[in-house]
């Protein structure tokens, strides 16, 4: 076979991952303010789509590159694909909120009202409400000889208004940016009646553009190149280095604009001429521009119409000691610790981990990597207190983590202003592990705690991602983590690690290995991966292999999927499902079922995926869990997520996905899952 049919194109990869996020809206069995919310996920996941991906295709078409990808496709053939695929999903995007969403909102007692639609008295109150609250932010600036065409910021929802001089009748432009700090869906009175921001504003126009005769005017919305350009290197100093990209982002270059169906073509040609866009750069919209709004909706406090509230529960040999007054450390020191989030609470976990550390005057030190935080972050907090009291305090602290750059950047300055050792990692590297490593005398000697997760330390992404942490004190994994933070902070050559798994020169040889190592069993071996994505070619060349020799190889991935399974003489014992639901399944698991030196299970969890970046531009870790009731925890989850009855889409070997025919009460897996941990907590 050749080499162009082995892969599924990246790009295209992920496009489907977000259909697979649009079909949630129309499934029934999933209340309706969620089927609103994903709805908006989609819209967000496009608008970082074009942002990252499809800026950097531009890019390379711009600077004439025409390599070529794994699966065959130049940047021009990628862009001209992903405008079809774009444009048909916006086209069911808009009919799914139109003639399925909004529908049953009303019935539900939830009005999405036009303009038109409100009585005389309700359009009277929405124009108070402008002249008061709407009105005074609003500024417009119009296009003409004295006035230059006006910067467009980034995903920013703007009104194009036409207006006509009645006494000269000549016809003017004018942008008007509608402010974000107000809710896009205004209520109605008191009851759960909406009308969209714009649409008041449009109607009440003549308040902006006094003896003026409105034509025209429909929403529209430009998306920039948001990608970080910085070359770690020539940066003397890193954290303004950053700063300063963060700056010129506001100013990258447009990739795309969004307009309604039948906006005006002289308009238009202005709006591309100015943005320096072409025709295919435009999206059509015949519903809401931004659905990212919709999440508004889906915040309504209607319980019936929302998710039934899953609370975290303290893991419980946590809430054991907790019961009896015992630390974590003891905990940690009686036996290593798997915690499973959100099922079980972050909170009385990992940030009961640094909080206790930090207040413990036996601790000597603390160490940390730090991707991506909260805003009010918990655990930040708790380091500052720790320096202040005198304690040894490093964090390794990524600030070019895409989107979350400016929050990393004022943590790391309150950080340091502590006293805190700050430092940003490898030059070239993004730091993406996941540890924590505390340092506390424990009867005159000194022992390493160590927490290793596949989550960020995010109290907020924690209660709706998927994770999983492990706590433990064993020596040989503290003495690797100790050199892993050597390694970031110092001068220090990366070492040959006793039990972890590190990237970017260690992973990709010892996950080779291992599966090199499963396919000389044959149809006895067996492979089981649960990913976000998977798309390095060695890697998944390795897993064609193992196939050929028999080995039965399962792919739990969430997103993008770059190969291909189930196809005859290349992939047929490769299946491949995603898992999608009200948690974002963000976990990785590893299992090779003949990867310890006695062919016993080998069990790996941590925060790599398999793509180039993580396996080459990232530090990663992955650390192997050896305890028999954790590795059997490890093998029920694995079970509730390749449980055929389970709600699931799968890759057939014509490169689509099918959502399983799932039976009228066969169930989901993370409600299983969910049910079950509750059941079940002692580890």
């Amino acid at each position: 076979m050749d080499l162009e049919s082995r892969f599924i194109n990246r790009e295209l990869s992920w496009l489907d991952f977000n259909d697979r996020v649009l079909e949630l809206t129309t499934d029934k069995n999933i209340p309706l303010l969620e089927r609103c919310r994903f709805l908006a996920i989609c819209s967000s996941n496009l608008d970082e789509f074009y942002q990252i991906r499809v800026a950097a295709l531009k890019d390379q078409v711009a600077g004439d590159i025409s390599a070529k990808t794994p699966d065959g496709r130049t940047p021009l053939e990628q862009l001209r694909e992903i405008k079809i695929r774009t444009q048909d999903f916006v086209r069911r995007q808009d009919q799914i909120w139109a003639k399925d969403l909004l529908l049953q909102l009303k019935v539900s007692g939830v009005h999405i009202a036009s303009w038109s639609q409100l009585s005389a008295r309700e359009k009277t109150k929405m124009s108070s409400e402008f002249d008061q609250r709407i009105f005074p932010v609003l500024t417009p600036l119009a296009v003409d000889p004295a006035h230059p065409f006006p910067y467009i910021s980034n995903l920013a929802l703007n009104l194009a208004v036409i207006a006509r001089d009645p006494n000269s009748g000549e016809q003017r432009f004018a942008r008007l940016k509608i402010p974000k700090n107000l809710p896009r869906f205004m209520r109605v009175g008191t009851a759960n009646r909406f009308v969209l921001l714009e649409e008041v504003i449009s109607a009440n126009l003549s308040h902006l553009f006094q003896g003026m005769t409105i034509e025209q005017c429909f929403v529209f919305r430009v998306t920039r190149n948001a990608d970080l350009s910085l070359d770690d290197e020539d940066a003397e100093d890193l954290l303004a280095a950053v700063e300063m990209e963060l700056r010129r982002r506001r100013f990258g270059r447009a990739v795309r604009i969004e307009v309604p169906y039948g906006t005006d073509q002289d308009v238009l040609d202005l709006m591309c001429q100015e943005l320096e866009l072409e025709p295919d750069d435009v999206t059509y919209h015949r519903g809401i521009i931004e659905m990212n709004a919709l999440n508004q909706l889906a915040s309504l406090d209607i319980s019936a119409l929302r998710y039934q509230a899953w609370p975290p529960l303290t893991a419980g040999r946590l809430a054991a000691a907790q019961f009896n007054s015992q630390s974590i450390f003891q905990v940690i020191r009686e036996r290593q610790l798997l915690v499973h989030h959100p099922h079980e609470s972050f909170t009385s976990s990992v940030e009961a981990f640094v909080e206790q550390a930090a207040n413990d005057p036996k601790v000597h030190s603390i160490k940390m990597t730090l991707y991506r935080t909260s805003g009010d972050s918990s655990i930040a907090k708790h380091l500052v207190r720790a320096a202040e009291s005198g304690k040894q305090i490093a964090v390794v602290l990524e600030i070019k983590a895409r989107f979350d750059e400016a929050r990393n950047i004022a943590w790391a300055k309150e950080l340091e202003y502590a006293g805190v050792h700050v430092t940003y990692g490898i030059v070239g590297l993004k730091t993406h592990s996941k540890c924590i490593l505390v340092v506390r005398e424990d009867n005159d000697q000194m022992r390493r705690y160590v927490h290793i997760g596949t989550g960020n330390y995010n109290s907020t992404t924690a209660r709706v991602y998927e994770d999983i942490g492990f706590f433990t004190c064993e020596e040989s994994i503290g003495a690797d983590v100790t050199e892993l933070f050597n390694y970031l902070t110092g001068y220090a050559k990366e070492p040959d690690y006793l039990r972890l798994f590190v990237a970017p020169h260690q992973l990709r040889p010892r996950i080779l290995e291992l599966v090199h190592r499963e396919a000389t069993f044959k149809e006895a071996g067996r492979i089981t991966l649960k990913l976000n994505s998977i798309s390095d070619p060695a890697i998944i060349d390795a897993l064609y292999l193992a196939s050929g020799a028999g080995v039965k190889i399962d792919l739990i991935v969430r997103g993008i999927c770059c190969l291909r399974a189930g196809v005859p003489g290349m992939s047929e014992n490769i299946t491949v499902r995603s898992i999608l639901g009200r948690y974002l399944e963000h976990s990785r698991i590893y299992r090779f079922d003949h990867g310890f030196d006695d062919n016993s299970p080998l069990h790996l969890i941590g925060s790599a995926d398999l793509m180039g970046r993580n396996l080459d531009g990232r530090v990663e870790v992955l650390v192997p869990l050896t305890h028999p009731k954790h590795r059997a925890w490890l093998d029920k989850v694995l079970g509730f997520l390749l449980e055929d009855k389970s709600k699931h889409f799968e890759l057939g070997s014509d490169n689509k996905w099918a959502k399983h025919a799932i039976e009228e009460h066969a169930g989901d897996a993370q409600q299983r899952l969910h049910e079950w941990v509750l059941a079940t907590q002692l580890r």
